[in-house]
């Protein structure tokens, strides 16, 4: 039988050097200078690492945080019924909650826990289950009052599902929204050719009515003078999104930059030499992923700000040559217009005490996702592949 065992540190810098050349994550987001950037930039939140071990061997990683959180946020535009938002808020009513996550809570994906490939990884993930259960029970952390586990797409659910012998209950989320590119598509002209006409037409418009904008590309030097107005333009966008757990600390973005150069990429947009809009994107390996945007939402429609962020995306996409483009979660109806495609994910969550858990059960479980239109912007003989 596999015997695994876990440690957790409570910083990137405690595990040591030769742990992370043998985990040896083969995607940006379990590298310890990605991890670091976030840890150091928001002293608010308490970073957690869980490293699994076979005997002496690192063979994976789990990231947690734990942050406080207002039940409202957890249920701002979730479709339960008023009736069960009421009940949900009764037992959840010693808030603000104490939230203990697996998963990077500033981006959607699978980016909470890294298994190698040459292990047993439900074993290995029955570890990490078990460590975050001890850890909940720890007096230093207290009061926890629930766990989430995030995200994760169809694929995994053979291995994470066991989460839900442990009374864990499984929940939808927004889908990742993924635009996979054509490889013919060498300049943004050849990706416009292959949509139809009235999505051609729509695209097109975006860059007409932005064309007052001038764009320009961050460096870290840009991130200090601007960091304000950035800052503000961010939590401008966050709070219209759906969900959110927590503010970033944009200074976040000056560790990316210093750490990943011209891979990490921040255009801001001016107007009359005001800064009223931002896209940033991670190229990891070979696709690109969309972050946080920001947005002067008084502008916006008048000068398509949002619509010309999208369309750079693409722009962006295509110069680097990615395989495809994670646009994250959100607005996914307008996404799909450029050609994005929803990828599904599901997490898990329980309450600390059983008996509330229990009775939250029937309820969290009816959770869905709100329905948008999916619309099929591609000419049929050139649907991107």
């Amino acid at each position: 039988m596999t015997q695994y065992s876990a440690t957790v540190y409570t910083t990137t810098d405690a595990i040591k050097h030769d742990d992370w050349v043998t985990i040896n994550a083969k995607t940006t987001y379990f590298n310890k200078e990605f991890l670091k950037a976030f840890e150091v930039s928001n002293p608010n939140i308490l970073f957690r690492y869980i490293v699994i071990y076979d005997k002496s061997r690192a063979i994976g990683l789990a990231n947690l945080q734990i942050i406080t959180l207002s039940i409202d946020v957890i249920l701002k535009n979730i479709k339960i019924s008023e009736i069960a938002k009421k009940i949900v808020r009764y037992f959840l009513k010693n808030y603000p909650l104490k939230i203990m996550f697996c998963g990077n809570i500033f981006l959607s994906g699978e980016h909470g826990i890294y298994l190698k490939n040459d292990i047993d990884k439900k074993a290995a993930f029955l570890i990490i289950s078990k460590t975050i259960k001890d850890l909940v029970g720890l007096s230093e952390y207290k009061p926890i009052h629930a766990v989430f586990i995030k995200d994760f797409y169809q694929k995994s659910l053979q291995i994470t599902n066991h989460l839900l012998r442990f009374n864990y209950i499984q929940m939808p989320l927004e889908p990742n929204m993924i635009l996979r590119l054509n490889p013919h598509w060498k300049t943004f002209e050849d990706y416009i050719n292959d949509l139809k006409s009235k999505y051609r037409i729509k695209v097109k418009k975006a860059d007409k009515t932005s064309r007052h904008l001038s764009v320009k590309s961050f460096n870290e030097n840009d991130f200090k003078t601007y960091q304000f107005e950035l800052q503000q333009l961010y939590e401008n966008t966050i709070s219209n999104a759906n969900f959110n757990a927590q503010v970033l600390n944009l200074n976040t973005y000056v560790k990316l930059r210093e750490t990943y150069g011209n891979n990490f990429i921040v255009n801001a947009y001016f107007l009359d030499h005001q800064l009223i809009g931002f896209l940033s994107a991670l190229k990891n390996n070979n696709h690109l992923d969309a972050y946080f945007i920001g947005l002067n939402y008084e502008l916006n429609k008048t000068h398509a700000v949002y619509p010309r962020i999208l369309n750079d995306y693409v722009r962006l996409g295509i110069a680097h040559q990615v395989s495809h483009i994670n646009f994250g979660r959100t607005a996914s109806e307008i996404k799909t217009t450029i050609g994005a495609k929803p990828e599904h994910l599901v997490c898990y969550t329980r309450h600390k005490h059983n008996i509330i858990n229990k009775l939250l059960q029937p309820f969290m479980s009816r959770v869905k996702i709100k329905d948008f239109k999916e619309h099929q912007p591609f000419k049929k003989a050139h649907e991107a592949s």
